[in-house]
């Protein structure tokens, strides 16, 4: 099995690489798991002390369950992966996603490269590297088509959690990647390098530990 871990900031432009990279080597031949589904469940709080968490921060995420996942699939067994409900900042109570054991298995996220633990279980790391403008801009139009906000609630959020959060924990985590892929899903060469190491895996030709 080759675990390849995707991070970058924000609006980077993670999921286009890896829905990318799936879509060039055929369906069925991928495992694709997003960080953004292991967030930490707090529906025990109101909605309003959710809102006020920091979900930016690596500790927003439940990466010991994340790890447990992974380490199940590696040994051939399936695993159900939580799903985040980004409106009520909660996991949903009746929807989960499956997991099947695959010969390549994709990890997209924020914090993917931040976590020791996580990162020793990936053997391609890759991180998205992204002018700030263009994620945020991104981000300005996926939290109001998608996640129902407000340009003022988003406007607060970017400045009190997201970009101190990417300054002290993503942007630093860039140094553990093997490929950076600068401008995302518009950089064709960045992911067909990354589809090319990956389909020699997929024909036999391993690729070695990092």
């Amino acid at each position: 099995m080759l675990i390849i871990g995707i991070a970058g900031g924000t609006g980077s432009g993670k999921t286009t690489v890896a829905r990318s990279v799936i879509e060039r080597l055929g369906p069925g031949k991928v495992t694709f798991i997003s960080q953004d589904n292991y967030y930490k469940d707090h529906s025990h709080l109101s909605l309003e002390d959710r809102s006020g968490i920091n979900y930016d921060h690596p500790f927003a995420f439940d990466n010991e369950l994340l790890i447990e996942h992974i380490k199940s699939l590696k040994q051939g067994e399936k695993a159900q992966a939580p799903v985040y409900d980004f409106t009520v900042h909660a996991r949903s109570t009746n929807e989960t996603v499956e997991l099947l054991p695959n010969h390549i298995v994709i990890i997209e996220g924020l914090h993917v490269l931040s976590d020791e633990s996580l990162r020793q279980l990936l053997d391609i790391k890759v991180f998205v590297d992204t002018d700030p403008d263009v994620r945020i801009l991104r981000r300005v139009l996926r939290d109001i088509e998608d996640r129902g906000r407000t340009i003022q609630s988003i406007h607060q959020q970017y400045l009190t959690t997201v970009k101190p959060m990417h300054e002290a924990f993503i942007e630093p985590s860039k140094k553990y990647a093997d490929i950076i892929i600068p401008e995302g899903g518009q950089n064709e060469v960045g992911i067909q390098l990354l589809s090319i190491l990956t389909e020699k895996y997929l024909t036999g030709e391993k690729w070695p530990r990092t």
